[in-house]
């Protein structure tokens, strides 16, 4: 999709995890052979039921620099879902502790422990479905998922978090944005898998979207901010 001399960036196919599984090959495994090269290095996660941009670095120093834009918080990325449930607000920001519970699952608390912090913007697109559009601000495990299921809009064929059932789970790695070595470089990749990404109604919405850093996303106060001066 994206072939730099440093990293490559792919569109990962939803139920498909990043590493060889017993019964499945990993998305990892299947770039290398493909690209011909012995390695290669993750710089961000996505989960198995995910679909979208994936960025692996082809060498360990860019992986450093990636780990160093991460943690700074230089690379801007923004998701789509849909949900069949409508959320108790349209648009604003999940923030709160994530926190580990049974079956694999995580939830939010009001504690500052592993703080995660999304933005997101709603839309109709269809009677009883919903377009968010996600900008998390933090890379925690299931963000977007248990964050979208605090406002009452789990995402659609999430059945981990009581998502209606469907053909997928409707979670898409849309866009990546980032400087890299005075190089601006913007990646968009919209969902081509899945009825109701598909359908015409998202596709002319995700279509309005093309822009999303143009938004007027809302501020957010970071946790540590509360000590600042």
């Amino acid at each position: 999709m994206f072939d730099h001399p440093d990293f490559v960036v792919v569109n990962k196919p939803c139920n498909i995890s990043v590493q060889n599984e017993s019964h499945q090959s990993g998305i990892l495994p299947i770039l290398c052979q493909q690209l011909n090269v012995e390695k290669l290095w993750l710089v961000h996660r996505l989960d198995k039921v995910t679909s979208g941009i994936l960025m692996l670095a082809k060498h360990p120093q860019a992986a450093a620099e990636f780990g160093q834009l991460f943690e700074q918080k230089q690379i801007e990325k923004y998701y789509l879902a849909i949900s069949a449930k409508k959320p108790k607000k349209k648009q604003g920001a999940v923030k709160g502790g994530m926190k580990k519970v049974r079956d694999g699952k995580w939830m939010l608390d009001s504690s500052d422990t592993a703080v995660a912090i999304s933005q997101f913007f709603s839309f109709s697109v269809s009677p009883g479905f919903r377009l968010f559009l996600v900008k998390p601000l933090t890379g925690k495990t299931h963000q977007i998922r248990v964050a979208l299921k605090s406002i009452g809009s789990p995402i659609l064929g999430d059945e981990l978090y009581k998502g209606a059932s469907s053909d997928r789970t409707y979670l898409h790695a849309y866009c990546i944005r980032f400087h890299y070595q005075g190089q601006a470089i913007c990646i968009m990749c919209p969902p081509n898998k899945g009825d109701e990404f598909v359908s015409d109604n998202t596709k002319q919405q995700v279509t309005e979207l093309a822009s999303p850093w143009t938004l007027k996303w809302p501020n957010i106060k970071w946790p540590q901010q509360k000590h600042a001066g």
